[in-house]
C-alpha cells in the first residue's frame, strides 16, 4: 500500500464522509452544508505525473496543472475551501489561474468556481493573443448542460448561484481541445453517464486523466438520473477511459486517472471497476427477465462478492440504493438501446 492509498483509507474526515451525503440528499448543493466543519478540513496535494497534481479537501478531488502559461484547475470542491485551495496552488506556482474546468454540475465540484476564477485572469485571443484581459477573471469551461443547469431557477430552499460561478466557455459537441502549458488538454463528453454534462479531462503529454464522478473507486457508482445520468452511460464512459489509458509494462503506472473521490488509479483499477459494474448489471438484468421483484433481487444479493470493496449499509449511498437504482433503470423499458451501446464501447 503506498502512502497516498494509506492516507485515503485513514482519512475519516467530514470532507470524505459528509460531502457525498450532502450531494445525495440535496442533489445539487453549491456553497456548503451543515455537516462539514470546513475550518477543520485541510487541503492535501499529491504529485501525479508530468506537471499535474491532485488536490484533496472537502468535496470532489481537484486536478491542478501548472506551467509557464499559468494554472489550470479541474473542479473546485465546496466554496468555503477556495482560500485553502488557492494557498496550496500558490505553493505550486506563482502564475495566474487561467482556466477552471468543471467535470459536471454538482456543487462539491463547482463550489469554488467564483472565488478561484476571480483570483485569476483570462487570456484574450485575436490581435491580443497571449495578453491578459483587464479585470477579467479566469475562464470557466464546461459542457453546455452544466451551464444550463447552473443557470436554471434554483430548487425550493436552495439559493440562486452567483453569476461569477457560472461557466463562461461551453461546448456542446463530443469534445473540445485546448493547448496550455505545453500540452494538449482534451475535454471529452460522455453522454448521459454520471449526469448529462460530464467531461473527461485528458492531459495528453502528462498522460493523466481527470475523470470526475464517472469513476469513484470507494463505492458503487451513482448515476444522477434526475440530471440525465444512467448506469449504462457510466459503463460506456469507463470503457472510453480504458481506451485512453495505456498501462506501464509489467509494473504499476502508465496513464494515471484521478477519480472524483478516492486515490490516484491506473488502467488496472478502471478495468476492475468497469468489470464489477458490468457483472452486477448483467445479474440484475437476468433477475428482471426471470420476473423477480425488487425485494427478491435485493434478497438474492447480486453484489455480494463486491460488497467488501464497494458496499455500504449506512450513509448517503447504500448497496440497497444502488441495486434499486440499477433495477429501476433496467426496468424502465427505455434502456435496451443504451445498454447495447454501453456494452459495445
Amino acid at each position: 500500500m503506498n502512502t497516498q492509498t494509506a492516507f485515503f483509507r485513514a482519512l475519516g474526515t467530514a470532507a470524505l464522509i459528509a460531502a457525498p451525503a450532502l450531494l445525495a440528499i440535496g442533489g445539487y448543493l453549491y456553497a456548503q452544508g451543515p455537516q462539514i466543519d470546513f475550518s477543520k478540513v485541510e487541503e492535501h496535494v499529491w504529485p501525479v505525473q508530468g506537471n499535474v497534481y491532485m488536490m484533496v479537501g472537502a468535496g470532489g478531488n481537484s486536478t491542478v496543472q501548472v506551467g509557464k502559461d499559468g494554472v489550470l484547475i479541474v473542479d473546485t470542491q465546496f466554496a468555503p475551501m477556495a482560500d485553502k485551495m488557492l494557498a496550496e496552488i500558490r505553493k505550486l506556482s506563482d502564475k495566474p489561474i487561467r482556466y477552471i474546468i468543471n467535470t459536471h454540475v454538482h456543487g462539491d465540484h463547482t463550489g469554488g468556481n467564483e472565488a478561484l476564477s476571480k483570483a485569476g485572469s483570462e487570456i484574450v485571443g485575436g490581435n491580443f493573443a497571449g495578453q491578459v484581459a483587464a479585470n477579467s477573471p479566469a475562464s470557466i469551461l464546461a459542457h453546455e448542460n452544466v451551464l444550463n443547469r447552473m443557470s436554471a431557477p434554483p430548487a425550493a430552499g436552495q439559493p440562486a448561484l452567483p453569476f461569477g460561478a457560472l461557466p463562461t466557455d461551453t461546448y456542446f459537441t463530443d469534445s473540445k481541445d485546448l493547448f496550455f502549458n505545453g500540452e494538449a488538454v482534451m475535454l471529452i463528453h460522455p453522454k448521459n453517464a454520471h449526469t448529462d454534462g460530464d467531461t473527461i479531462v485528458f492531459f495528453r503529454r502528462s498522460d493523466v486523466i481527470s475523470a470526475g464522478d464517472l469513476f469513484t473507486p470507494g463505492g458503487f457508482p451513482n448515476a444522477d438520473i434526475s440530471r440525465g445520468g444512467s448506469l449504462n452511460g457510466i459503463i460506456a464512459a469507463l470503457n472510453h477511459i480504458i481506451e485512453l489509458t495505456v498501462p506501464a509494462e509489467k509494473q504499476e503506472g502508465g496513464t494515471y486517472v484521478i477519480p472524483g473521490h478516492g486515490p490516484i488509479c491506473d488502467r488496472h483499477d478502471i478495468v476492475e471497476y468497469r468489470d464489477m459494474v458490468t457483472i452486477i448489471r448483467g445479474r440484475i438484468q437476468y433477475y428482471i427477465k426471470q420476473g423477480m421483484t425488487l425485494d427478491a433481487i435485493k434478497a438474492a444479493r447480486p453484489t455480494l462478492d463486491y460488497d467488501g470493496l464497494y458496499g455500504a449499509t449506512t450513509g448517503p449511498w447504500t448497496t440497497g440504493m444502488f441495486i434499486e437504482a440499477v433495477y429501476r433503470e433496467l426496468s424502465s423499458g427505455n434502456t435496451q438501446q443504451e445498454q447495447k451501446a454501453g456494452a459495445g464501447r
